[in-house]
């Protein structure tokens, strides 16, 4: 009697959709992700402006980086030319802001770098956060909350896709694309697309 009904064609249907929804789960959820990590670590600019609060010392004595003699106008190590000016080549933080958790513990920092031919770029520095499916890095101008009520805000306003998160593990940049404005664009966010959450999102607050 049981060899007849496993071979009722009904049974093979059941047999089939369970093997079909089964796959579809699998490729869904993607649940091995949740035990890998996948680590990047790219080259990030080396920058002149520090991190809010704090000020870099680089010579004996604990002088303070760009200070210079009364009278003197300071000029980039690299070529000599007056800090600010329009010829200087060193890439400059213009905004910065550390990760904050949402639905998976997330940190690290994230920096908007102007780069020396006048361009920006998203860095994500020492990120740390979840692996998942169909990752994705956004700015966006949206607040940066704390909590459940900060979870799903990301795709409520702007925003700018930067493309899929190359690792959830390590240092990492991003061109922004030209004609971005990233002045009006307050928050970074780590979204995942196929379930519309926030791994974890940074404030990005201008420097200077």
């Amino acid at each position: 009697m049981s060899r007849r009904l496993f071979r009722a064609p009904l049974t093979w249907v059941a047999v089939a959709v369970l093997g079909v929804g089964a796959a579809f789960g699998l490729y869904w959820f993607q649940p091995w992700k949740v035990v890998t990590d996948n680590q990047v670590d790219e080259q990030l600019s080396e920058v002149d402006a520090a991190p809010a609060g704090t000020t870099p010392t680089d010579a004996p004595g604990g002088t303070p980086t760009g200070t210079t003699p009364a009278g003197t106008t300071p000029t980039t190590p690299a070529t000599g030319t007056p800090a600010g000016s329009p010829t200087s080549t060193r890439p400059v933080v213009v905004s910065r802001g550390e990760f904050v958790s949402h639905e998976h513990d997330t940190s690290g920092t994230a920096r908007i770098v102007r780069t020396a031919d006048g361009g920006h770029r998203l860095e994500l520095v020492g990120l740390d956060t979840s692996n998942g499916p169909d990752l994705k890095v956004w700015l966006t101008d949206q607040p940066v909350r704390t909590g459940r009520a900060g979870w799903g805000v990301f795709d409520d306003g702007r925003r700018v896709e930067l493309g899929r998160l190359k690792g959830n593990k390590g240092d990492q940049a991003y061109a922004i694309p030209s004609g971005t404005d990233p002045a009006g664009l307050t928050s970074v966010a780590i979204w995942c697309q196929r379930f519309a959450v926030s791994f974890g999102a940074a404030p990005l607050v201008p420097v200077g």
